[in-house]
């Protein structure tokens, strides 16, 4: 392993037919890492091509991120957890800071604001419907952020302590929703937005980006939760 790049940190990956971009995508995987990819029911061999590209696949029959996301965060052993899409829309070599933040003790949840590299890169209807949530998520929490994009990391006990119940579109903001009312220190950084390959699954319809709008304010109406296990979070410190 590279100086660079922290030890024992697990990368999950949700997946559903991306054999064309997981070549890329894994490959970017800093060294020593290990790479969960969540086969969420993929027709397309993606199982098959993360495997004999040394990934680790966690099998998860139940359609959604959130249902994908939370099988590979209760896979995962490491100390440090990190999620990335598995579209080649990010680069997963982004999270080295990410997890030093989260190590250093500066963060507790460390998330990516995409910034779009091209025109259509970040279709306008998802990219409002992001807007409007940022701005639910402001007035819930009292979290400034821009984005609620799926570049992250963090503690892999503490993320687990939240008690995440979600399992379709709203898992991403119940993470952050719950981080927020258990006190953790979120912070947010920008990161470039490439173009992904093969069509959205969630936010490449103007149905698809409803449907998770829908989703993550069902999460934005639930009464603020702090499980005592939060007592386990990454570090002390007040939320910013």
């Amino acid at each position: 392993m590279t100086s660079s790049a922290p030890e024992d940190v697990d990368v999950v990956l949700p997946c559903l037919n991306e054999a064309e971009a997981l070549p890329w995508v894994l490959d970017r995987i800093p060294p020593g890492w290990r790479a969960l990819v969540v086969d969420n029911s993929s027709t397309d061999g993606s199982a098959d091509i993360a495997r004999e590209l040394g990934a680790t696949v966690v099998h998860e029959p139940r359609r959604g991120f959130g249902a994908a996301g939370h099988a590979g965060l209760t896979a995962a052993s490491a100390e440090t957890v990190c999620f990335c899409d598995c579209d080649a829309s990010l680069d997963p070599a982004l999270l080295v800071p990410f997890v030093r933040e989260v190590r250093g003790g500066e963060a507790d949840l460390v998330l990516g604001r995409r910034r779009s590299q091209g025109r259509g890169v970040w279709p306008a209807h998802a990219r409002a419907g992001n807007i409007a949530l940022a701005l639910m998520l402001r007035r819930r929490t009292g979290l400034r952020l821009h984005d609620l994009g799926p570049l992250r990391a963090a503690r892999r006990e503490a993320l687990l302590a939240l008690g995440l119940t979600d399992r379709r579109s709203g898992y991403p903001l119940q993470m952050v929703v719950r981080a927020a009312d258990a006190g953790w220190r979120v912070t947010e950084h920008d990161v470039p937005y490439l173009p992904r390959s093969g069509a959205s699954k969630v936010t490449g319809t103007w149905r698809g980006t409803w449907q998770a709008v829908r989703d993550m304010s069902r999460v934005l109406a639930e009464q603020p939760v702090t499980p005592a296990a939060t007592a386990a979070r990454a570090r002390g410190g007040t939320r910013r």
